[in-house]
């Protein structure tokens, strides 16, 4: 994952990318980014997904209208898509590469 920054977070935030939005004294975040991290692993290493700290960036928690952590920011045909619900591995992987 590549952690967004302040110097970044403009060009991140669009439709193409997947964004991995969480707080850091969050469990449930945690156990979500082990499900994201074991998904980029199987994709050879490659980066699939961004990650926001939702407490550093509390505009664009407003802004695209997130309404808990962990949330997967991404689009749905055009569409701004909200996961909030990690429930295993391998319904993540398919919803994910359902909507490439």
């Amino acid at each position: 994952m590549i952690p967004i920054t302040r110097e970044t977070i403009r060009t991140v935030v669009q439709p193409d990318k997947m964004i991995f939005i969480y707080t850091p004294f969050c469990g449930t975040c945690h156990l979500a980014r082990r499900i994201l991290e074991e998904i980029e692993e199987a994709s050879n290493g490659a980066v699939i997904f961004y990650e926001l700290n939702a407490g550093l960036f509390p505009e664009v928690m407003q802004q695209e209208r997130i309404e808990s952590v962990p949330c997967l920011l991404m689009t749905n045909n055009g569409e701004p898509s909200k996961i909030y619900s990690f429930e295993s591995l391998g319904k993540l992987n398919n919803l994910l590469h359902s909507n490439r």
